[in-house]
């Protein structure tokens, strides 16, 4: 089988390449910042829409509190990134907002962390694609109308893209993110120009609109409810800070430095694009609506079910540069692209953590290994099928989906600066001088502040969005929580069952005697390949063993086992059921029982075959017996094989391929030897 599968792995994927290149993997700054950076930056194409659909709720007069609701979102996002910054320097290895709770609150708080993150990993994914493919339906009805295989197709182009490795997946990934920002501020550049020097009126395409409000005139507690849900719908841009904090061992050296420079890039984009849309909405008069078919009026008439409602970021370039422009067509593309291509903050992160989760005992060991491609294969697979089964349950629909969103986030960054102000704690009770301390000090504040204000906004967020669903994050959290503590108990439990004594042992003694079982149907080669080999180990007891399925077969074994004088007791198990490894684990059983301080050594011929398909023709009763019997305690499986002729045909393709040169990949040397050579026959 991993001949068939190994021409369209390498296809895909990409040659396998060697432990010492992983060196030539890692990121300079200009690939980290789209690798690391694509999810806050593109959360600005929805971001804003997500405020202004909330405000909606109370009218277009709600509208005037978005600016005020922008400068919150700006002042929590350099909170965060000024936060992470210390992050990076303290926690190089790559652990993030993990190793920072473990280390400083203990286990369980690194196990919260690390749930609320891989859930937001996991929903990073379903929102980002999910948001893409309906910006790009908006164009294509074709992808509307089977959205949700739409979703998928990219969820395997992108696993595709990053299981041929993190430096490829990045030079793929930078060009549309950075034509993205680019998009971007030059809209807010041009609309100022426009607004400020040439005194333009840009008109977005809903500007002549009315917008139905649901509760008119929201005053007191339920105005503060609505604008701090609102905020909480904003604080969507502030998912991904985190990766850049998981990913720091992708950077190239010095880590610590290129990582912290990432994040203050990351997040001046990020702010500067959030606010310039937000402005230019409010100045190009944009109207959006929860339920646009029945709340947003054309001429006092609801615009019904067949409106599509554009997302904020579509309206404004529109009113900007003017509907079918250049600069229109590539902003759009490009905010479809970079949303497809935000998942990859996703792609990057959730493998770092889930290896260093198997490094630590919670999740299975295969997660630590790096596959062909020095990526971490199994994690990116693993994150795939979750975000697939996501965006099947809930259709795709971004709506539904970015309900759940931004609570695991707000977790992990407020656990995170409490354990950096309880590590800078720690360092100041030894640290003694003053400079030092002075930036200890300093850093524990912008720590303080970042655990303060991201807490009181988690608070915020699980009470305007639980009843929404987030309750699902949250039981999304929980199992992951269960799950993994359940898996470092496994380890920890296997690990004290097989760990050496220092005294002598039960397994340490020598068994008394060594009782030989080989297990036979017919004479042929295999069998005397493996009864030679069952006499060379000199064992105690040897008898050869063989089950009575068909007694015209056992009788004519019987016969030809005494005209050879094999000199071995054959001994036959009656089978009534026609059962064969039923009488051989229960003959073995009984051996056992007999004698439990001898060891049972079964011998089992096979054949060794050459192709994928002749596995299924072959081995599986000897397949069947080997498993079981690993079950029965003092029983020891040996297998001899027997090579047929299709394994060494195969043994020789396998050479052949190897040492296949592509025309061109060898040359008959430099080319100084070569006219050496040609002066010589002359």
């Amino acid at each position: 089988m991993s001949k068939l599968t190994d021409v369209p792995k390498r296809i895909l994927i990409g040659r396998a390449l060697r432990s010492d290149r992983l060196g030539e993997t890692l990121l300079p700054k200009r690939i980290a910042l789209p690798v690391f950076a694509s999810d806050p930056l593109s959360s600005v194409a929805y971001a804003p829409g997500e405020v202004l659909l909330v405000l909606s709720i109370a009218g277009v007069s709600a509208y005037h509190f978005s600016p005020w609701i922008a400068v919150a979102v700006v002042v929590l996002m350099f909170t965060v990134v000024a936060s992470y910054r210390q992050n990076v320097h303290a926690y190089p290895s790559g652990g993030g907002d993990y190793e920072v709770a473990t280390t400083n609150l203990g286990p369980r708080a690194g196990l919260t962390v690390a749930s609320a993150l891989l859930v937001d990993y996991v929903l990073t994914v379903a929102v980002s694609i999910a948001s893409g493919i309906e910006n790009l339906g908006s164009a294509i009805p074709f992808v509307v109308e089977h959205k949700t295989a739409c979703a998928v197709a990219v969820i395997v182009l992108l696993t595709l893209m990053n299981l041929r490795g993190v430096r490829e997946s990045g030079k793929l990934f930078a060009i549309p993110t950075y034509v993205f920002v680019s998009g971007v501020f030059i809209m807010i550049v041009w609309g100022a120009f426009r607004g400020l020097v040439l005194g333009d009126t840009m008109r977005a395409p809903t500007a002549q609109f009315h917008i139905e409000a649901e509760h008119q005139g929201l005053a007191g507690f339920a105005l503060v409810f609505l604008l701090l849900r609102a905020f909480s719908s904003g604080c969507a841009a502030l998912t991904g800070v985190e990766a850049i904090s998981n990913g720091v061992p992708a950077f190239r050296k010095p880590k610590s430095r290129n990582a912290a420079t990432t994040l203050a890039m990351m997040g001046l984009l990020a702010v500067t694009m959030f606010c310039g849309i937000i402005v230019l909405a409010l100045v190009t008069d944009v109207r959006m609506a929860e339920n646009p078919a029945t709340d947003l009026l054309r001429n006092g008439t609801p615009v019904g079910s067949g409106y599509v409602q554009n997302p904020v970021i579509t309206q404004v370039a529109e009113a900007v540069f003017g509907k079918g422009s250049f600069l229109f067509i590539v902003l759009a593309a490009a905010t479809a692209l970079v949303l497809f291509l935000a998942a990859n903050t996703a792609y990057n992160g959730f493998p770092v953590l889930g290896s260093i989760l198997a490094q630590d005992r919670y999740l299975p060991r295969q997660l630590h290994t790096r596959g062909d491609r020095l990526a971490f294969s199994n994690g990116i697979v693993l994150l795939a099928g979750a975000a697939t089964f996501l965006v099947w349950i809930y259709g795709a629909d971004s709506t539904r989906l970015i309900q759940l969103y931004i609570v695991g986030v707000f977790v992990s960054f407020t656990l995170s600066q409490t354990g950096m102000v309880r590590h800078w704690n720690r360092h100041l009770a030894t640290e003694t001088d003053p400079a030092k301390r002075r930036h200890m000090i300093r850093s524990r504040a912008i720590n303080a502040f970042g655990a303060f204000f991201t807490g009181l906004v988690l608070v915020v967020v699980l009470a305007t969005k639980f009843t929404h669903g987030a309750w699902v994050a949250l039981l999304g959290m929980m199992i992951f929580y269960a799950t993994m503590t359940a898996i470092r108990r496994h380890y920890d439990r296997v690990a004290a069952e097989i760990a050496a004594p220092e005294g002598p042992s039960d397994d340490s003694v020598r068994p008394s005697r060594v009782h030989s079982v080989l297990l036979i149907s017919k004479i042929h080669r295999p069998t005397l390949r493996a009864l030679a080999y069952a006499k060379l180990m000199r064992s105690d007891t040897l008898e050869a063993l063989t089950v009575n399925v068909d007694p015209a077969e056992t009788k004519a074994l019987r016969e030809e086992w005494e005209r050879r004088g094999i000199d071995v007791p054959l001994k036959v198990l009656d089978s009534p059921y026609r059962e064969v490894t039923r009488p051989v684990i229960e003959y073995v059983k009984s051996l056992r029982r007999e004698s439990p301080r001898d060891a049972v050594s079964v011998i089992i011929p096979e054949y060794v075959v050459g192709h994928w398909y002749e596995h299924l023709l072959h081995n599986q009763s000897a397949l069947r017996l080997k498993g079981r019997l690993l079950f029965t305690p003092g029983v020891m499986v040996t297998s001899v094989p027997y090579q047929l002729q299709s394994s060494e045909a195969a043994k020789q393709r396998a050479r052949k391929r190897q040492e296949w040169s592509a025309p061109g990949s060898v040359r008959r040397g430099p080319a100084t030897e070569r006219a050496k050579e040609h002066s010589g026959r002359e």
